[in-house]
């Protein structure tokens, strides 16, 4: 007896799913030979939300295995989830189409559109896909790298299918297309090595004890906490200037992401503080005016010229 109610409570509710699939295809738009009812716009949304989350779930899932094989720097474990996400769209693409059976011949007027369209509008958006991809692939910069292209100095943060995110040293934020770094020169001063060489010139009177003053400029600089010990600090007597004489202070960093122009100020700070202690001059440009007699016959410079 209960087995029997059973069977006719899902005999119901098939005929009852029947019954509404038939009223919502009848509720339809007519387009020329085109028909489009609201049950095919709803086996569409329900099938799009399905691959989209079935997608997402996957990708989730194929990250998480790149980012935990040891095999891969960087550089390219990003390159993999690129390429990945590029094959897990297009096969959840396909899977749609075959689905929900949809004619790829019915787009074949459309053909010659589309192909304008990506040719001229999305030129420039599938180039800077394919220039991420290159600039993944040859490794010439990755994510934490410092580099400069034009005016824009800074770390590279991410590299996206469109841009290149690089963030300066103010905290800002620049998007540089990916082409760009494809065409441009770029700096990169972490190619190869992190170490980084910092210049910080210094000039000092003619009076000055030369020898000291190199001691000085190397204790200085060393006690500097993000100037390496090795290689050593430098100090090269670079020129007799017109009112110096100028040194150049040559430091190596590893850390040019934390900026440079705060290496230069705590050596320099350390160097002032030094030359007060022991007396040492920094010059400053002076200027000795001579007059030359005024001729005969000029007016006195406390006197009115005659009218």
């Amino acid at each position: 007896m209960a087995q029997a109610q059973a069977e006719e409570i899902a005999e119901g509710a098939v005929d009852t799913t029947v019954r509404l699939f038939e009223d919502l295809d009848k509720i339809a738009l007519a387009v020329g030979d085109y028909r489009v009812s609201l049950l095919q716009v709803l086996t569409v949304l329900v099938t799009v939300v399905l691959l989209f989350i079935v997608t997402k779930f996957v990708m989730w899932g194929v990250k998480r295995i790149i980012k935990r094989t040891s095999r891969f720097d960087p550089a390219q474990g990003l390159l993999a989830e690129k390429l990945a996400t590029i094959v897990i769209f297009a096969l959840a693409f396909l899977i749609g189409i075959d689905v929900l059976g949809f004619d790829l011949s019915a787009l074949a007027v459309f053909s010659g559109a589309v192909g304008l369209a990506v040719g001229f509008g999305l030129q420039k958006t599938f180039g800077n896909l394919i220039a991420g991809i290159i600039l993944l692939m040859d490794r010439s910069v990755k994510p934490g790298d410092v580099i400069v292209v034009g005016d824009t100095f800074g770390a590279i943060s991410k590299i996206g299918t469109r841009a290149v995110s690089v963030i300066t040293r103010d905290g800002k934020e620049h998007l540089i297309p990916n082409e760009l770094l494809m065409t441009e020169p770029v700096e990169n001063w972490s190619y190869s090595s992190r170490n980084v060489r910092v210049q910080i010139p210094v000039g000092v009177s003619y009076a000055s004890d030369l020898k000291l003053v190199e001691d000085i400029l190397i204790e200085c600089t060393t006690a500097c906490e993000r100037v390496l010990k090795a290689p050593k600090p430098n100090v090269w007597l670079k020129e007799f200037g017109d009112n110096s004489v100028n040194f150049e202070i040559q430091a190596w960093i590893m850390d040019p992401e934390a900026g440079v122009g705060n290496v230069r100020s705590a050596v320099l700070k350390a160097i002032w503080w030094r030359f007060k202690e022991e007396g040492i001059e920094i010059p400053f440009p002076q200027r000795d005016i001579y007059i030359k007699a005024m001729p005969q016959g000029a007016p006195d410079a406390g006197e009115p010229a005659a009218n």
